[in-house]
């Protein structure tokens, strides 16, 4: 339980830290689908800021259980207000398959987070 809780929070904080990297960066995919969600361009940071803290949290909840949980679950609702964008304009998979495959690999992380 303890390497798949390694792997899959390594994936997380990886993941989250390099979406929000992604964002301060302005890559004009990201940027792109930011606007077709309705986020403005002052958001952005912002949201940056939050996957940036989400990712360190993971990585410091190696070592404690509390701080752990709480940066999964966190990342969880910061993915699940994403995907709810997305699922609210109707858009296909193709445009949100980053934010669904971070969701799922933020939920497993936080079961394991509980059961350790």
């Amino acid at each position: 339980m303890k390497i798949a809780l390694d792997i899959f929070g390594a994936l997380l904080a990886f993941a989250a830290i390099g979406s929000a990297i992604s964002k301060l960066k302005k890559v004009p995919d990201v940027m792109e689908a930011m606007a077709k969600v309705g986020v403005k361009p002052k958001q952005i940071p912002v949201l940056a800021y939050m996957e940036i803290a989400g990712g360190f949290g993971i990585i410091a909840g190696i070592w404690s259980k509390p701080l752990g949980v709480l940066a999964a679950a966190c990342l969880v609702l910061y993915f699940a207000g994403a995907l709810y964008s997305h699922f609210s304009r109707k858009h296909k998979v193709a445009d949100f398959g980053a934010a669904l495959g971070i969701f799922v690999i933020a939920c497993i992380t936080t079961f394991l987070q509980f059961k350790r």
